[in-house]
């Protein structure tokens, strides 16, 4: 009887060891020989309640996630192309391209003058002074009655002033020029021709 109870109890003890692993079956077949017949049973229940439980592994480890690759930074916006001018704009921007520029703004006395002082030498404007001021006091319209000469030098003909500018009816500045190289090319310069005019009284 009692051989037969430690049979089946080994057959027991084998089967629960075997589900626990190589390692307990081998502590207890171990204890098993070593105890007597009597604790025997014992020894072996108390080796298999005893005995870790199998450690049960889990699916194979999970790779940890790839980093996200950093956005490419966008690229930069094309800058606007400007709005063409509308055709208005361009008509009007042409005629003030092509209107020629008020070469005096400032037509009397005083501002001829001034305008003189810009175009004749330093050393030279005393005496063209001095001319201007004697045949026309500084009015670049100024008219002989008797002999038609005109503007600020009394060119005579009046037409010959038209090889400094085809405006020499109304610009100074273009009647200061003539009158200049006319003095240049006759006397040789203006402080020549004041000498000349004091004697003769013209020139």
């Amino acid at each position: 009887m009692r051989s037969s109870l430690l049979a089946a109890m080994r057959r027991r003890s084998t089967l629960v060891v075997a589900a626990a692993g190589l390692a307990t079956a081998c502590a207890a077949s171990v204890v098993a020989v070593a105890l007597p017949e009597d604790n025997a049973s014992a020894a072996v229940v108390t080796a298999v309640a005893t005995a870790p439980a199998p450690v049960v592994h889990s699916a194979a480890p999970v790779a940890p996630a790839a980093p996200a690759a950093p956005a490419a930074p966008a690229a930069p916006a094309a800058p606007a192309a400007p709005a063409a001018p509308a055709p208005a704009q361009q008509e009007a921007a042409s005629r003030s391209e092509q209107r020629p520029a008020l070469a005096v703004t400032d037509t009397s006395p005083s501002g001829v003058q001034a305008l003189a002082k810009s175009i004749v030498p330093a050393d030279q404007y005393a005496s063209f002074a001095n001319i201007v001021s004697h045949e026309s006091s500084w009015n670049f319209q100024a008219t002989n009655p008797s002999s038609g000469s005109y503007g600020l030098g009394q060119a005579l003909p009046a037409s010959k002033m038209a090889s400094a500018g085809s405006d020499w009816r109304t610009n100074p500045e273009t009647q200061i020029k003539w009158t200049l190289g006319y003095m240049n090319d006759r006397y040789g310069s203006p402080n020549a021709a004041w000498s000349f005019w004091q004697t003769h009284h013209w020139y």
